[in-house]
């Protein structure tokens, strides 16, 4: 089995293997791999500190700017992520997205995608009141927790494969 797929999700760890020989050649020898790890760490610092802004807002209606503009750079660098981590697939599985190693990532990427643009929509055009705004945000970040759990433990799954193959 060269991918995990739909249908590998119950097979035990030692049978899941995330990439093949030639991907993983491709995985290690592209800067798209090392673009991905720059910024994954990097949005989820934005997240950690955009959470404490609207948090704060929520709790004490102060620092509704600097929370929007928290939640707006957020959401770029979601943007970024999405568009480098299409490339990356293309590098290493020959297709921009819904790669069989992270089909269902990517398909729960697009949810985290539409929340955060969402949020964008209702900023620009009105609609919501600031509250409301913040717990869109929310929803969106509590999207975005699930969809980094969802990588992390593919790609976790793929190292222990990794270590037991070798």
């Amino acid at each position: 089995m060269s991918d995990i797929s739909a249908g590998s999700v119950g097979k035990s760890r030692s049978a899941v293997q995330l990439y093949t020989a030639e991907q993983r050649a491709r995985r290690d020898s592209t800067v798209w791999t090392l673009v991905q790890g720059v910024l994954a760490p990097v949005q989820f610092l934005v997240f950690l500190v955009s959470l404490a802004l609207v948090a704060r807002y929520l709790l004490t209606g102060e620092g509704y700017a600097v929370a929007t503009v928290s939640i707006v750079l957020k959401t770029a660098v979601l943007y970024l992520i999405m568009v480098t981590g299409a490339i990356w697939e293309k590098v290493v599985f020959g297709q921009y997205l819904f790669a069989p190693a992270f089909f269902w990532e990517d398909v729960f990427s697009f949810g985290v995608i539409a929340l955060h643009s969402l949020y964008i929509y209702f900023l620009i055009v009105g609609g919501l009141s600031p509250t409301a705004l913040m717990f869109l945000a929310l929803a969106a970040y509590a999207a975005y927790v699930v969809n980094a759990g969802q990588f992390l433990w593919k790609l976790r799954m793929a190292r222990l494969s990794a270590e037991g193959a070798a």
